[in-house]
């Protein structure tokens, strides 16, 4: 059993940062990658950043040079910085723990709202 536990939402103004954390937990034996990806009603989820084991980073054109993806290995644990928000970057927030054969861990999400 593995858990996947997003923090670090809320309300902020256009301009803003926020700093979200996802932690994973259970039965791990190595994770792959973690990844924040972002879902507002009537779209598409969407990848916004995802970091591996190793540290290589991959970002969505839309964050670029705003947001910052980082990893603590030892907590199992990933971070997502986010600068300069706009109102365009209010969704939901999800985390996943890609543990390679083992699957893939979705935690249940943490709202993001941005106002201008």
């Amino acid at each position: 059993q593995v858990q996947v536990v997003e923090s670090g939402g809320g309300l902020v103004q256009a301009g803003g940062s926020l700093r979200l954390s996802c932690a994973a937990s259970g039965s791990i034996f190595s994770i792959n990658a973690m990844g924040w990806y972002r879902q507002t009603p009537g779209k598409q989820r969407e990848l916004v950043a995802v970091i591996t084991s190793g540290g290589s980073t991959n970002y969505a054109d839309s964050v670029k040079g705003r947001f910052t993806i980082s990893r603590d290995n030892a907590k199992n644990t990933v971070y997502l910085q986010m600068n300069s928000l706009k109102p365009e970057d209010t969704a939901v927030y999800l985390c996943k723990a890609d543990l390679g054969y083992w699957g893939g861990y979705w935690g249940q999400g943490t709202q993001v709202t941005v106002s201008s």
